[in-house]
This record gives structure tokens, C-alpha cells and sequence, in this order.
């Protein structure tokens, strides 16, 4: 069976049937395929096209279909070009022609289109959980490590201290901005086609603000030529995926390196850590290695869509078929990562005194031009001084903490006191500012962070 074989005389090709046939992914949008057609059917029966009798027996066999779907029992049939297909087919074997009437004044175009966006509606709340667990991780860890301290980095280079806790929120500021793309893309993907028919809008008087309020959606589309063809929301959902997938990268390269035994400021849990088939002593971080390589997939995902929606003529083209299975592809993947990289976190064992011997004297070196600025010397002139000193140390072969008092003093105006900068705790907590590593300023961080997860 299929619903537009009318108008042609023979079989659809054996092969050009599987390439037009979307069962094989579209299926998954069974249970929304029969939420839309209930709530159908009842704007069918408000402006009579069906009598009380059809529409008893359209939404029994409809609830029928549900069961068969929820249980597990729904058996497809070769002849099922998609989910739409598949339905109406079971639909009519339950209740007869009746069902035939189901699909008056409505198009598979605003009907897949309308499916689609109930599933994304489920799923949004799904991803923004997984990414609110992982974040709820990254603050108990913080929370529980306050007086950790480990190098800073930038361009990979040791840079200054900061506390271990601010590193760790870091991340969960980024995960932040990507739940909250989550929540505010819930708006765009509330809009309701149905009701928009192949292109043009339905004949029917339905009421269409009754209609989207029954499905759940905010209001209906504004115009049906867009309605149809509009996959903004799908686009940015992979948009909202691959940025996540970004994150998740740039916290699984530093976990790869910070497992390393050259920084060994973190060992996983054995159950998240995987060996080698050759060398018995290996412990790889192979989970964080999928998450980095995870993330170009849903880039690919977001560029594919994006490609494939250039250039398209008005309405609804078979291209946009194309829509759901990267969709689909980057919910899983994110719902297979997240939870994985939250237990992983949760159960390593962070190795302060490590982090602690790989802060050296050269970290102190914006703390020593601070110094000078303290007593009036004008910053580029004291970056300028202090280079000498990076300069002097590194010909002594020895690190900032480690030229004496005349060496400095040969440099600048410093005294006795110097050395005092010379202490992690002492350079993190003298950034006080708001956003700052400081111990005052990461509690306050921490403190705004377990509001933002709890709701609040």
C-alpha cells in the first residue's frame, strides 16, 4: 500500500523503492505519528468531515496502534514507505475505510513535519538532563577541592596558578551556555505546521490555535509555504549538538593530557579506562578519545544538514528526508557520551601533590610585574624587567624563585619581599575580581552554579 499510487500504472523500482522508502529511520517517530493523527482527527470531527461514530472508531484504532507500538507488537510490512504508511495501513486493517478519512485535508509534507518537531520536543528536556548530570559533576568536584592548585595553560604552556576548582567550572559555564541553547531553541521548535497541507493550508476550517494547544505546541506556523519546508530547528538543534560535542572535546584533550604520566594530575577508574592488546602496562583514556572524535562527527552532522538545505526551491522538496537521521544520530551520540564523561570525572582520583610540584617559580612571573606596578613602575616597563629576570634564571639554569636578592635587585627595585609572591595559594587568591580563581571568587562561583542546577 501506498498513499499516492493513483496515477500510476506499475511497481515502483526495487531499488528506487529503497532509496525513497524512509521506514528505516522515520520509525522512531511512530508514537508522535499517532498523536498527531488523534489530535486529527478530533479538528476533523469539530468541523464535521467525520461523524461521532468515525471518530470513536478512528481514535480507537489509533489507540490500538499505540499499544501495538508501546508493546512492541507493531508489525511492519514490506509494503510501509514510512511511519505515515505504515500507520494508515494498520489503521485501516483495524477499522476498515474509515480510516481513509484520516488523512482528509492533511498532507504527509505538514504531517512528517509536525512529527518531527513532537519528537524534538520530547528530546530537548532528554539532552538538557544529560548535560545538566555532567555538569552537576564538574560542581561537586569543585565543591570538594577548593584548596586544589594546578598550572594554568595557555597555548599549552604553563602559564599561572589556578585553582583546580576554577579549571573544573571552566567546563561547566561552557556546558551552561549549551543547555541554555537547548532551553532557548524550545521556542523555535514549538511551532505547529499541521494544518498546512501539502503547501498551500488546508481547506478546512480548523482551528488551528485549538489544534497546536492539544499537541503541545505554543501556536501555529504563520504561513504554510514555510511551514512545510522550514528546518531551521533541525539545523539548530546539530548546531546545539555540535557546540556541545565542541566542549566535550576541549574537556576530553586536557582529561587525555592530564591522565598522561608527564602531567599525572588524574587517574581514571578502571571501569572507565580501557588497555592495550600488546602492551600490558596501558591504561588508555580511550572513552574521552571517543567523546573528542565524537565531536567532529556532529560537526559533519550540522555541515551535512546544512548542505543539503542550501539552495532549495520553495516548499517541501524529498531532500529535506534528510533531516532526521543526523538529528537523530547526534541525540544518540550525545546521550551516549555525557553520562559516560559524568561517571568518568566522578571517580577519578585527582593527584594534588602532583599539581602542586608542577607549579614552578616561572608561573610567578605576571606576579612579579604586579609587584613592580605596585611601587610605580609602569607595566610595560615592569613586563620589561621581569623578562630580564626569566632571561637571568633560565642562564643559572634555575627558575625565578631561585636568584637571590642581589640578582633582583640588579634588576628593579625589589626587596625581602619578594619572595612572598612565591607561594600558589598567595597568586591565586590576589585574583579577587568577579570571575577570577581566587578562592572568595570560586566560592562564589560554586555557589551560583548549584543554584543554576537546581532550578532556581
Amino acid at each position: 500500500m501506498t498513499l499516492w499510487g493513483g496515477r500510476f500504472s506499475g511497481k515502483l523500482d526495487e531499488g528506487a523503492w529503497k532509496l525513497n522508502a524512509s521506514l528505516p529511520f522515520d520509525r522512531r517517530l511512530a508514537r508522535q505519528d499517532v498523536q498527531g493523527s488523534l489530535a486529527w482527527a478530533d479538528a476533523l470531527l469539530k468541523v464535521r468531515v467525520l461523524s461521532q461514530e468515525e471518530h470513536a472508531a478512528l481514535t480507537d484504532g489509533l489507540q490500538a496502534v499505540a499499544d501495538e507500538f508501546a508493546s512492541g507488537s507493531f508489525a511492519f510490512a514490506e509494503t510501509d514507505e514510512d511511519i505515515h504508511t505504515a500507520v494508515e495501513r494498520r489503521l485501516g486493517e483495524l477499522i476498515g475505510d474509515t480510516a481513509g478519512k484520516l488523512h482528509t485535508g492533511r498532507s504527509r509534507n505538514d504531517q512528517v513535519a509536525t512529527d518531527f518537531r513532537l519528537w524534538m520536543l520530547e528530546a530537548l528536556p532528554d539532552l538538557e538532563q544529560a548535560i545538566l548530570g555532567l555538569q552537576a559533576v564538574l560542581v561537586k568536584l569543585a565543591a570538594g577541592n577548593q584548596d586544589a592548585i594546578l598550572p594554568g595553560y595557555t597555548h599549552l604552556q604553563r602559564a599561572q596558578p589556578v585553582l583546580l576548582a576554577h579549571w573544573l567550572l571552566s567546563h561547566f559555564w561552557a556546558l551552561q551556555r549549551d543547555h541554555e541553547r537547548l532551553g532557548d531553541l524550545q521556542k523555535r521548535v514549538a511551532v505547529m505546521p499541521l494544518g498546512s497541507g501539502a503547501l498551500a493550508g488546508t481547506i478546512l476550517a480548523i482551528d488551528r490555535q485549538a489544534l497546536a494547544a492539544e499537541l503541545g505546541f505554543a501556536s501555529p506556523s504563520e504561513n504554510s509555504l514555510d511551514a512545510v519546508s522550514d528546518r531551521d530547528f533541525a539545523a539548530e538543534f546539530l548546531f546545539c549538538a555540535a557546540m556541545t560535542g565542541v566542549h566535550l572535546s576541549r574537556l576530553a584533550e586536557a582529561m587525555v593530557l592530564f591522565t598522561t604520566a608527564e602531567f599525572g594530575f588524574f587517574e581514571l577508574p578502571d571501569a572507565f579506562s580501557t588497555g592495550s592488546s600488546l602492551m600490558p602496562q596501558k591504561k588508555n583514556p580511550d572513552l574521552f578519545e571517543l567523546a573528542r572524535g565524537k565531536a567532529g562527527t556532529l560537526v559533519g552532522l550540522l555541515t551535512g544538514l546544512l548542505a543539503t538545505l542550501k539552495g532549495l526551491p520553495s516548499s517541501y522538496d524529498k531532500d529535506l528526508q534528510e533531516d532526521k537521521q543526523p538529528v537523530f544520530q547526534a541525540y544518540d551520540t550525545l546521550l551516549s557520551v555525557l553520562p559516560v564523561l559524568a561517571g568518568a570525572l566522578e571517580n577519578m582520583t585527582i593527584l594534588k601533590d602532583n599539581m602542586r610540584a608542577a607549579i614552578d617559580g616561572s608561573l610567578y612571573a605576571t606576579d612579579l610585574a604586579d609587584y613592580l606596578v605596585k611601587k610605580g613602575v609602569p607595566f610595560r616597563e615592569a613586563h620589561s624587567l621581569v623578562g630580564s629576570a626569566v632571561r637571568l634564571a633560565a642562564g643559572k639554569n634555575t627558575a625565578l624563585d631561585g636568584l637571590s636578592l642581589a640578582d633582583y635587585r640588579k634588576i628593579g627595585p625589589f626587596e625581602e619581599d619578594v619572595y612572598e609572591l612565591f607561594d600558589p595559594l598567595s597568586s591565586v587568591n590576589k585574583h579577587n575580581a568577579l570571575g577570577g580563581t581566587s578562592q572568595e571568587s570560586v566560592k562564589i562561583q560554586i555557589q551560583k552554579a548549584q543554584t543554576l542546577i537546581k532550578g532556581e
